[in-house]
């Protein structure tokens, strides 16, 4: 088991930056995908980026390619989000998730952190 604590969001001015802190516990995640997901007041969960634990791929959403990259520092047991360049379409509340043998799918990660929140204001 893993269990996965999101931190690091906050309000923003447009064209500033964040950086997200997924933190676990129970297990390494050097071994496990690691994504992240975002979800808008009435839209559904969206799909971020991730990073595949086996040979560190990357991938991105087209609306955040350039703007976001996700990282892992394996010492501390966290993966971060790097968010620059933030615009007004990107207020969400922001899900870490591991374990996964598709990046790109909510519904097929098997571990999942509560959220934190971020608003961008313009």
């Amino acid at each position: 088991q893993v269990q996965l604590v999101e931190s690091g969001g906050g309000l923003v001015q447009a064209g500033g930056s964040l950086r997200l802190s997924c933190a676990a516990s129970g297990r390494s995640l050097d071994y496990y995908t690691v994504g992240w997901f975002r979800q808008a007041p009435g839209k559904e969960r969206e799909f971020a980026a991730a990073t595949r634990g086996t040979d560190g791929t990357t991938y991105y959403t087209d609306s955040v390619k350039g703007r976001f990259t996700i990282s892992r520092d394996n010492a501390k047991n966290t993966v971060y989000l790097q968010m620059n360049s933030l615009k007004p379409e990107d207020p969400a509340v922001y899900y870490c998730a591991a374990d996964t043998v598709a990046p790109r799918e909510y519904k097929l990660y098997r571990y999942w952190g509560q959220g934190t929140q971020v608003t961008v204001s313009s």
